[in-house]
């Protein structure tokens, strides 16, 4: 019995051995794979051309950009916004009113404090919940309605609720 118990251990061991001989040549191989793949891709990214900044521009114009230094680009803008401040001046002198045109899609479910939110941010009314509660005290809050209603800021509070609320 002691002969099988020695070879068995004897067994054992060299296969412990060899599995770790393979193992270590494995992981170490493997390790050099990874860097010469490092190396390459490092390789490939060092290498660059330069282009002169006539070339650059020349390119990036021919690709439909407009290339401005920054001192051009400085005044340009100071030019439109001095331009955009001389037109809204006479906007401002002249007599013409603009008319804000808002369409509300009113849907299934929704109330009268929802179509005040959308008259808010059309700035047509000035408070969402003041409107719901004009709509209860008249009583229309139940004709309220599905559907697409288009109002616009010259017509009065009433006109607007009454083209809203059928």
């Amino acid at each position: 019995m002691p002969m099988k118990i020695n070879f068995l251990s004897s067994f054992a061991s060299g296969i412990l051995i060899a599995t770790t001989i393979f193992g270590t040549v494995y992981f170490v191989d493997r390790g050099n794979d990874d860097k010469a793949a490092t190396q390459s891709t490092t390789e490939v990214k060092t290498v660059k051309v330069s282009s002169s900044d006539k070339e650059m521009k020349k390119a990036l114009e021919s690709s439909g950009y407009v290339v401005q230094k920054k001192s051009e680009y400085d005044k340009t803008i100071s030019d439109a916004k001095a331009a955009s401040q001389k037109q809204d001046k006479p906007a401002e002198d002249a007599s013409t009113k603009t008319v804000t045109k808002v369409i509300v899609n009113v849907s299934d479910g929704m109330t009268s404090i929802d179509v005040g939110n959308m008259l808010v941010q059309a700035k047509m009314i000035p408070n969402a919940y003041d409107f719901s509660k004009e709509i209860e005290q008249k009583g229309l809050e139940n004709k309220l309605r599905p559907g697409v209603y288009i109002v616009d800021s010259e017509m009065s509070h009433d006109a607007v609720i009454g083209a809203i609320f059928k």
